[in-house]
């Protein structure tokens, strides 16, 4: 097969001669005039907004988009395992708190099984490094979020407690019934100054003048009001948590039966009803129906007696209704 030669012709010499390298050049000059103008409508298609869907910038935004993506991953995890050891001093102090509220720690054991368990991993079809990456982040936050739920569990039971602590010791009788003095004899045998027998006090004398007031020692509902042997007139309060207390040798009843005080309210004035051998009060705080020693019960925060005999300083409320 014959090659392709071009051949230009001379008027002047009327001879033919052959251009060598034209073939190279026309090629050349060809492909440089195609890539001029390759590039002029490549760029003409970049400013109108790739019409043509050719994907040169979007490729170009995507592989800007994942490495921004891989540097906020990064970043996640760097605050997940920040949120994993703030969590940790979380238990910590709730572990305090639990104690001040009568409730047992939550030890580790019981937190492994609360925040342990399989956490599926999950095949994201990318590279391994970044699968290995969004699998990371995917366990931090489930073990942080298990770790919230057993957070919030604990919490609402110290809420729970603490509540109920509240309300248990509201009803504790805590604080003097009457000013006055004290006999440091508390219970148990003791010579009847009356009957002059040996038989069993199972309370507390508060000598003072008849009429002094009596407060009640916690809150409570009134289970009895009214003459009753050899406590004379007297008022028996019903406490809650098994506590009751009674109030002897009263000279006047200031509550009714099924009534609810608080504590600190004032119920009845002192006197000497009943088999006593002068004015004073006979207090008595029972647990479980059986005689505990009212001095054990007495707290000098909550006492709001002052050993001047003069009234609390807290609002107190007096009824006209008197023992008949």
């Amino acid at each position: 097969m014959s090659k392709f030669k071009l051949y230009l012709f001379s008027a002047d010499s009327l001879t033919f001669r052959e251009l060598r390298w034209a073939k190279t050049k026309l090629v050349g000059w060809g492909f440089v005039v195609g890539a001029v103008c390759l590039l002029l409508f490549l760029e003409i298609n970049e400013r109108f907004g790739d019409r043509l869907g050719l994907g040169f910038t979007r490729t170009s935004l995507l592989i800007q988009e994942n490495k921004v993506m891989r540097q906020q991953l990064q970043a996640v995890g760097v605050r997940i395992e920040s949120l994993q050891r703030r969590l940790a001093d979380l238990n910590e102090n709730g572990n305090h708190l639990r104690l001040l509220v009568d409730l047992p720690k939550v030890d580790d054991d019981v937190r492994k099984a609360g925040t342990g368990g399989a956490i599926e991993v999950v095949d994201f079809s990318t590279s391994s490094d970044v699968s290995t990456m969004l699998n990371k982040l995917r366990s931090g936050m489930t073990i942080a979020e298990r770790e919230l739920q057993l957070q919030g569990v604990s919490y609402r039971e110290m809420a729970k407690r603490q509540e109920e602590n509240r309300a248990r010791f509201g009803h504790l009788p805590a604080i003097r019934p009457m000013a006055g003095y004290y006999s440091r004899l508390g219970i148990g045998i003791r010579l009847h100054p009356i009957l002059n027998i040996y038989r069993p006090h199972e309370g507390l004398d508060v000598a003072n003048d008849v009429g002094t007031p009596v407060y009640a020692s916690a809150d409570g509902t009134v289970e009895f009001a009214g003459r009753s042997g050899g406590y004379g007139i007297m008022v028996e309060l019903n406490h809650g948590y098994s506590y009751r207390t009674v109030y002897g040798h009263l000279s006047k009843v200031l509550v009714r039966d099924g009534q609810n005080v608080k504590r600190g309210e004032l119920i009845a004035r002192s006197g000497n009803t009943g088999l006593s051998s002068g004015p004073h009060l006979h207090y008595e705080v029972r647990l479980n129906g059986v005689a505990q020693n009212p001095l054990d019960y007495f707290f000098d925060d909550v006492d709001f007696h002052a050993e001047s005999g003069q009234r609390p300083e807290i609002s107190l409320r007096e009824s006209t209704h008197e023992e008949e």
